[in-house]
């Protein structure tokens, strides 16, 4: 199969990110890797970037060029260093990056946000996170923090809220709408990536063991590539503002038990 088109994927130097650059250039594509981290071995054009500030934003797009296909935001902390910059990369670095590139996206071309099940909760925090997302450009992130009260403990699943409620907010977005740009997420679940051992820090064995029991393992980079770049392809082109919980039915077991269906 021939993905002739230009993809930037951040992330490129482990995990998701890495297996999806490798699979698209695999399938014809010119990837455009993004990583703080040189991946050990060549895909594509790389770019050292850091998206956790708005200058390390402007100097990524500043590389990209004119004209690409389709956007990948799949770089994230963990959550393990803080609120503060797990939310400055987690949302508003990508959120900037996206907007800033959204002019070189061609019309018809699409974003993908790599969220997670760890924000399934966004509609019990609906007040605060839509207050966030509100929050024009890329702000003083330690004072929204601050202001809204984000403790460490839950850095990582809040910025996959706001990534998710965003995704629904762009896709509608006059930027992204008027050229035609879809946005749209995927939600793994846990993922055996070498950050998989943070989470377990951050989140505590006990979920993580939890999660993985719910759907009999845990997840791998192969399983989640493909359905990151079929939201690229032009198969998903009448899918906009949508969330697919790749998770092997982590979140439909989570609802089963919410709604008493398992009971």
């Amino acid at each position: 199969m021939i993905f002739a088109k230009t993809i930037v994927i951040t992330g490129v130097a482990s995990g998701i990110g890495l297996r999806t650059a490798e699979l698209a250039a695999g399938m014809g594509a010119e990837v455009i890797g993004i990583d703080v981290n040189k991946p050990t071995h060549e895909i594509g054009q790389f770019i050292t970037g850091d998206i956790s500030t708005p200058q390390g934003v402007a100097a990524v797009v500043a590389q990209i060029p004119s004209r690409i296909d389709a956007l990948c935001n799949v770089a994230g902390l963990s959550g393990k260093s803080g609120a503060v910059p797990t939310l400055a990369v987690n949302f508003f670095g990508l959120r900037a990056l996206s907007e800033a590139l959204a002019p070189k996206i061609r019309e018809g071309g699409s974003i993908v946000n790599v969220a997670s099940i760890a924000g399934f909760g966004w509609r019990a925090n609906v007040e605060k996170v839509k207050a966030i997302i509100s929050i024009e450009g890329f702000p003083d992130v330690a004072r929204v923090v601050a202001e809204h009260d984000v403790k460490n403990e839950v850095g990582y699943p809040f910025s996959k809220e706001l990534l998710l409620l965003w995704t629904m907010r762009a896709a509608h977005e006059d930027k992204f709408k008027s050229r035609g740009i879809r946005v749209n997420a995927v939600s793994p679940g846990p993922v055996e990536t070498p950050i998989l051992k943070q989470f377990r820090e951050v989140l505590g064995d006990v979920r993580v063991n939890d999660d993985i029991a719910r759907t009999g393992r845990a997840g791998n980079s192969q399983d989640i590539a493909p359905t990151i770049l079929f939201l690229c392809s032009d198969g998903a082109r009448w899918i906009n503002g949508a969330n697919i919980a790749n998770d092997g039915g982590l979140e439909a077991s989570v609802n089963a038990q919410v709604f008493g269906f398992n009971s």
